[in-house]
């Protein structure tokens, strides 16, 4: 069976278009099946949205950015500098149409994990793929600081109770420092930074 996280996609094919409001504009999104969330905006990847903390014309990375929501809202908000990437060919298929769609600038490039990423950022904004292993949500976070500038953050959504305190506990091991930004529904957003 085929993951939103694999890099092929065996299901058909069918494009449709979705609306969202995030951080109170309104954004539409071309999806399809085999990527993820593919009906709506996920609560995890609404609330990220809704409460990341960018400088205007901040270079993020959008790691696992799926249809690309994230970076194109940063873009679109924060005048972002935004890199999208994922493993899955189809999501950044759609996250390439996405960024025309929204008329912002972005680049979009296949990469698994942080594998074809030599760049640095001012942050790294991630809903990660829990249903892809800890291991693979761990690395996330473990190559983070190898990626970002002094004083650069990685923004990290997950459910408290489902992966998330583990995931915390992570962030706070790796950078020595944790501040939880948002909470909502069970989600929460957890933010450590480079010093």
């Amino acid at each position: 069976m085929k993951h939103y996280f694999s890099e092929k996609q065996e299901a058909p094919f069918r494009l449709k278009k979705i609306a969202a409001v995030l951080q109170r504009r309104q954004f539409e999104f071309f999806t399809a099946p085999g990527v993820f969330s593919k009906s709506k905006v996920d609560k995890g990847t609404e609330l990220l949205t809704n409460s990341m903390q960018l400088k205007e014309n901040a270079r993020i990375l959008d790691m696992g950015c799926g249809i690309g929501i994230i970076g194109i809202v940063a873009a679109k908000v924060f005048s972002a500098d935004p890199l999208l990437i994922d493993i899955n060919e189809r999501a950044l298929s759609l996250a390439k149409r996405n960024v025309k769609l929204n008329a912002v600038k972005a680049e979009v490039r296949k990469s698994n994990l942080y594998g074809s990423v030599p760049e640095k950022f001012d942050a790294i904004l991630v809903n990660p793929p829990q249903k892809a292993g800890k291991k693979v949500c761990h690395a996330i976070i473990e190559q983070a600081p190898l990626r970002l500038n002094p004083g650069g953050t990685l923004q990290l959504v997950a459910r408290h109770n489902k992966g998330g305190r583990d995931m915390s506990n992570r962030m706070k091991e790796v950078f020595g420092n944790l501040q939880d930004i948002a909470k909502q529904s069970g989600y929460r957003v957890y933010l450590s930074k480079m010093i």
